[in-house]
């Protein structure tokens, strides 16, 4: 298909279809037990209904449900997701070793990754932009090492700028179990504090067009 036929045609390939939005593509990854696919629920929800954008989520595990390598992948567009999967991660969260090993090569050359700087030791490639965060230790600060997840998402809007603040913060308000609510917020406001303060990385705007002509 020539370029002039990719640019009229839409998420599935199909000449004549509307023209294909933005899409950013994520994949966030860890072992089981970390909360990796509610931080990538909370992300989406973000984007869906708080943010004003379309956003689709696949989530899988390992042969084990806890202490193996998961992952959730979501894409979000300013328009419908025709073509739910990624093809490339825009921006890779990495919360486990094991995690980030097994996905760090579907990274695009001028991705980002995010990764917990303690348990995640990564190799930079040149063009790609790398920020950690120790997510895990803020977590442990606030009494609670299981929401190291929620720190991991606030830090993901801090250094992203994805969607807004407040829609992220909205997110997490209501996907977490009742009674939990204010130290998620807590564990939330210390990830976007932790991006705003010890990371000087631009903020990744929602501009890859999808691949089009793809056979499913």
């Amino acid at each position: 298909m020539s370029d002039d036929r990719k640019r009229a045609a839409g998420d599935d390939g199909r000449a004549g279809a509307p023209l294909a939005e933005a899409r950013t593509e994520i994949r966030i990854t860890g072992f089981g037990g970390q909360g990796v696919v509610l931080a990538g629920h909370i992300i989406g929800r973000a984007c869906a209904i708080h943010g004003g954008k379309q956003a689709t989520m696949i989530q899988s595990f390992g042969p084990e449900a806890r202490g193996s390598a998961c992952s959730a992948t979501l894409v979000v567009s300013d328009g419908e997701v025709l073509y739910p999967y990624i093809r490339g991660t825009d921006i890779l969260v990495a919360m486990s070793s094991e995690g980030y090993e097994k996905y760090r090569d579907e990274l695009r050359d001028d991705g980002v990754l995010l990764f917990e700087q303690d348990l995640v030791h990564p190799t930079f490639k040149q063009g790609q932009k790398s920020v950690g965060v120790p997510s895990t230790r803020i977590a442990e600060s606030l009494g609670r090492a299981i929401v190291q997840n929620i720190v991991m998402v606030g830090f993901f809007a801090g250094v992203t700028g994805l969607v807004p603040e407040e829609a992220m913060r909205a997110a997490v308000g209501g996907s977490v179990p009742a009674g939990t609510e204010e130290l998620n917020l807590k564990a939330f406001a210390e990830g976007l504090d932790y991006a705003r303060h010890a990371v000087t990385a631009p903020t990744l705007e929602l501009r890859r067009p999808p691949a089009e002509g793809v056979t499913v």
